[in-house]
């Protein structure tokens, strides 16, 4: 004789929760950060720099000298090449 079986149900698993983040200016910074060019300047001896000169120094300031040295060592580098060299020298900055 067949014995009647009791429906077993399975427990599903239910999806975990995803929480949603509201973005804060710090990280939207940060973001912005990390598609411009890498850093070359020390951030605290540059700040120095400037209040030395009893100036405040805005968020921006340093990410806009920072891309202006960039644009220095490309100049150097066209003017090193230019002149057959392959070794950029303290000259190349100043023309």
């Amino acid at each position: 004789m067949a014995t009647k079986r009791k429906a077993t149900t399975t427990k599903r698993r239910t999806p975990a929760k995803t929480t949603t983040r509201k973005t804060t200016t710090s990280a939207r910074k940060a973001t912005s950060t990390r598609r411009s060019k890498e850093m070359l300047l020390v951030g605290s001896k540059t700040k120095e720099a400037l209040k030395s000169h009893k100036l405040n120094v805005s968020g921006d300031a340093l990410e806009g000298i920072n891309q202006w040295v960039y644009w220095l060592i490309d100049q150097a580098a066209c003017r090193a090449k230019a002149n057959g060299r392959k070794t950029v020298r303290a000259h190349d900055f100043m023309a």
